[in-house]
């Protein structure tokens, strides 16, 4: 199947919990050990091989318009959503004509890893195979996780196939990571929605999977996280 050759970065956030840094500061662009959030995730679709990236801004949007446009790899282009926060779904609505018609990644600015030997969108593009997918989800151990406080997301079955975990111990957390087939989003408006809606219907439809990735996953939700995912950075990148 051939490699998603876009992403669209998840970066509109109000990061309410990351208060008071967020106050003057959009969470994207909050430095762990010294790259902030934002460049971490666009660094590795860089090295993913992706030509494009469109990052949606909203809450001091202004300040990550400025941050991304010395960038060379991957190409910016911003989805300004100023006026009005449209969610994880409806930020991606507004941005497909942007994102064309191919299969395209999608990852949260507030979450990244350290891969191990192998770079993990690689494998996910790899694993990405459309005749049977409308959704591939990365997917995090919660032994291999830093800065997550809830339970887990998804089980995970032999055939790849994702349902909910519902707290299971057996389950896994959603990473931040994926690739969306742009035809889940067809006669859907740009307003406010969230992507669990579309999960909920790949599930249903049963295609919706999810690969186990390798490495360490870090979140970063609050302030007290900052130190925990720069220890992590140091620890697991050696």
């Amino acid at each position: 199947m051939t490699a998603p050759r876009k992403a669209m970065v998840l970066a509109a956030g109000l990061g309410k919990r990351m208060r008071p840094i967020t106050d003057t500061m959009p969470k994207p662009l909050v430095p762990i050990a010294g790259r902030t959030l934002l460049d971490r995730g666009l660094d590795m679709l860089a090295a993913a091989g992706i030509d494009e990236a469109v990052v949606n801004v909203h809450h001091l949007g202004h300040q990550i318009e400025r941050h991304v446009a010395a960038r060379e790899r991957p190409r910016i282009t911003v989805s300004d959503e100023s006026e009005r926060l449209l969610d994880s779904a409806g930020g991606i609505v507004r941005a497909l004509p942007l994102l064309g018609d191919d299969p395209f990644f999608v990852l949260n600015a507030d979450t990244f890893w350290v891969d191990r030997e192998e770079q993990n969108l690689a494998r996910l593009a790899l694993a990405w195979d459309a005749r049977h997918m409308d959704i591939l989800l990365m997917l995090a151990d919660l032994a291999d996780a830093t800065g997550h406080t809830g339970g887990t997301d998804f089980l995970l079955a032999e055939d790849g196939r994702l349902a909910w975990a519902r707290g299971s111990a057996d389950g896994l957390v959603y990473a931040g990571a994926a690739i969306l087939d742009p035809r889940i989003f067809a006669g859907a408006s740009p307003e406010p929605h969230s992507l669990l809606d579309y999960f909920n219907r790949a599930m249903s439809a049963g295609r919706l999977f999810g690969m186990r990735m390798t490495g360490h996953w870090i979140t970063v939700g609050t302030p007290d996280a900052i130190p925990q995912a720069e220890a992590a950075v140091a620890k697991h990148s050696r």
